[in-house]
Order: structure tokens, then sequence, then C-alpha cells
């Protein structure tokens, strides 16, 4: 795996933005991504969602999405990890993506964030090709390990974030019980949203 400090991955936006901070969701479109619209409306905030392409049909509120000012970027099709695949395979997995979220949404991809944040020289590669750029993140809330202790996943951001950090969320549950708490800790930090 590739090192986070790779000039081709974005890790953090402050040369964008002072106090700007991004949150990003990974593994949508879900069931609960309008309570997360909902969420996000009430404080605000713009976010950055990453999907799985095979989870996303006209049912999904992706425009819904678009119109309240988010971003969607691509998770790969399958959520496969990426480094266990050869160029070709990454290629077909990535495009395919990029071309049935472009196709549903009407909107261009600009963004990757591969699965498990897992990448090689090929996905780089790959990415610069398709003209996405890939997103990773500087601080993780590990949610997706935390189900019964939404209060730990605000400690794991507001403990750590810092001007430009883009922060690793997923749609879960336990994140949207956790989601207007953690948006509440930043602001009071004196920090602002932004989106990529």
């Amino acid at each position: 795996m590739y090192n986070f400090k790779e000039k081709d991955v974005l890790t953090n936006v402050k040369h964008r933005d002072e106090k700007g901070v991004v949150l990003t969701f990974d593994d949508g479109p879900s069931k609960y991504l309008d309570r997360f619209l909902d969420v996000l409306a009430k404080e605000e905030v713009g976010a950055v969602f990453f999907w799985q392409s095979r989870l996303l049909h006209h049912k999904r509120s992706w425009k819904r999405v678009l119109e309240e000012g988010h971003v969607i970027g691509t998770h790969a099709h399958s959520h496969p990890n990426l480094v266990k695949l050869d160029y070709n395979e990454q290629m077909k997995e990535i495009n395919t993506s990029k071309k049935i979220i472009e196709d549903i949404t009407g909107q261009q991809v600009r963004y990757l964030r591969p699965p498990f944040g897992q990448y090689n020289k090929d996905t780089i590669t790959v990415a610069s090709k398709l003209k996405v750029e890939m997103v990773m993140w500087e601080i993780s809330s590990f949610d997706w390990e935390l189900k019964h202790h939404p209060n730990k996943i605000v400690e794991n951001v507001t403990s750590h974030v810092q001007e430009g950090s883009i922060v690793l969320l997923h749609e879960l549950e336990q994140t949207l019980h956790a989601l207007p708490t953690l948006i509440k800790k930043i602001k009071e930090k004196g920090f602002q949203f932004q989106t990529l």
C-alpha cells in the first residue's frame, strides 16, 4: 500500500480553505441516506459521498444529494480490495463505477476513494487515466467498529480535527446517531464545513 503522503492523493484541504473540514461518507448509497441528508440539511453542512455503483439505482436519493450541494464520488463498483487486482481489473472496476454514476446522475465523477483505503501504483495510474482524484483521509472515525458507541465516533474525530481535515465516515446507523453531535462539536472548535 502506498503512503497517504503520496503527492497524487488528497488527505487534507488546508490549501483550499483555512478552517475548512470535509466530511466524507463511504459505502453508500444506503437505506439511511435520506436521514443523513436530513441531518446535513438541518446543520447546513455539505459532504462528499463515495458510493459503490452496484448499490446505486434510481430509487436512491441521488438527485437530492446533488440538489443540496453534496458531491458524489466513486468507491468502485463492487468494493474489492484493489491491490488484489491487476491493472486491467482495477480499470474495469473503477471505470464501470464511474460510468454508472455518471449515467444515472448526469454529473461527472471527479473523485475516487479506494475500498478499504488500499491502493497501489496501478490504482494511481488508473485514476490519472480516468481523470479522477484519489481522496483518502486525515482522520478516521472508526465508526464501523463502534456500533454501540456513537460517542466514541465523535471523540475519535473531534480530538484530532484540524484545519483542512478530511474525515472518514460511513453510511451506518451508529454514524447517523453520532452525526448531529459530531457536527456541533466541530463547529464549536471554530471550523467550517466544505466539500471538494
